[in-house]
């Protein structure tokens, strides 16, 4: 449905994009994943006719984005990270707006946005702008829907929401896959990873890796430990300077640090304990998908 080949842009000196390449099949749902100033945005415009690429070409639905505009603009539905509907309209007001855009009606396309704008029904007559985060997603998401479109680009949709709306927005999202639409939605949570049935790391406008949550993680060979002690910040210096160790970083209450070939847990545990660093406790454990995104920074 969606290919990226060579993609590449630039901001004078500032490279955002660099030799972009992957392939969305149709009715997949695939998560791009990275930090912000990553180029999510930047390669979610260049698709979405918004950015014109230096470099490379992308097709949607076997057309080119370029030279086909007209079509993939009729076809997509594009929810931009910032708020971009009208605020002193009323939610009912920027549904039929949306859809007299696209020369339809709310009425014609009801059945793909029941589940979701019987939520916001309570709230039809409010003005956009005084709704809360979750429910301006949930308005936006409608408003991406309401000329059904091939292809929904959404672009850190959960960000700044709470975990009660992250969670329902992505089962909203299960949902409209179910219904055969094509879904590319960027996100700086690595935890929301897991949910896409592919996902793109991102970084510094590099595609660093790309595929499904539990495969993509065969790509770490090397052995992780989580290491914990009663002095993090301590543990974590002298870590760093053991000859032996390869990385280290912090995750959450733990450590993660991966060795060097041929390297002996043991004698990095007396090491420590030779410099005074005791209490440490360090387990083998499989990687996750933050722990790639940070090996493959490298």
């Amino acid at each position: 449905m969606i290919e990226v080949n060579g993609i590449g842009k630039r901001y004078g000196e500032v490279r955002a994009l660099e030799d972009i390449s992957f392939r969305v099949p149709r009715g997949e749902l695939f998560g791009l994943i990275g930090p912000d100033g990553a180029g999510k945005t930047t390669l979610f415009r260049s698709l979405v006719t918004l950015l014109l690429p230096d470099e490379g070409t992308i097709t949607f639905d076997g057309r080119d984005v370029v030279a086909d505009y007209r079509y993939v603009r009729r076809n997509v539905g594009y929810m931009p990270g910032t708020f971009s509907l009208y605020q002193d309209l009323t939610v009912r007001e920027n549904l039929e707006f949306f859809a007299s855009v696209f020369q339809t009606t709310v009425e014609a396309n009801y059945d793909l946005i029941r589940d979701i704008y019987v939520m916001l029904e309570p709230f039809a007559k409010r003005r956009a702008g005084a709704l809360s985060g979750g429910m301006k997603q949930k308005l936006a998401l409608c408003c991406a829907l309401i000329h059904k479109p091939l292809v929904l680009v959404l672009d850190e949709p959960t960000t700044g929401v709470d975990a009660v709306s992250r969670r329902e927005f992505w089962a909203m999202l299960r949902g409209l896959k179910n219904e055969g639409i094509t879904i590319l939605v960027s996100t700086p949570y690595m935890d929301e990873a897991a949910l896409c049935d592919r996902i793109g790391l991102l970084q510094n406008g590099r595609l660093l890796s790309t595929g499904a949550p539990g495969t993509i993680t065969q790509q770490f060979t090397q052995p992780l430990y989580a290491v914990q002690g009663t002095d993090p910040y301590r543990l974590l210096s002298a870590l760093r300077a053991q000859p032996a160790v390869d990385e280290v970083h912090p995750f959450g209450t733990a450590l993660h640090m991966t060795v060097k070939e041929n390297a002996r847990i043991e004698d990095i545990q007396a090491a420590l304990k030779e410099q005074g660093v005791d209490g440490v406790n360090m387990e083998r454990i499989a990687p996750g998908i933050e722990d790639l995104f940070m090996h493959l920074m490298k």
